[in-house]
């Protein structure tokens, strides 16, 4: 989950803005929660399959 579409109850602004200490304690909370691959998007994350696939593939080939 993201805070760019979050609203602050204290202020009724957005969480990623800050304008409040409760907006930038909510938003500094939600980016440590991320896990290691947050930041990737589903193409950075395709091609990170496809390039496993074919790293498999290749070795398979070299063995037989």
């Amino acid at each position: 989950m993201t805070c760019d579409h979050l609203v602050c109850a204290n202020c009724n602004g957005r969480v990623s803005d800050g304008r409040c200490p409760v907006c930038r304690a909510n938003r500094a909370r939600l980016q440590d929660e991320q896990g290691p691959f947050a930041a990737l998007t589903p193409a950075a994350l395709l091609a990170l399959l496809v390039a496993l696939l074919a790293v498999a593939f290749i070795a398979r080939q070299a063995l037989a």
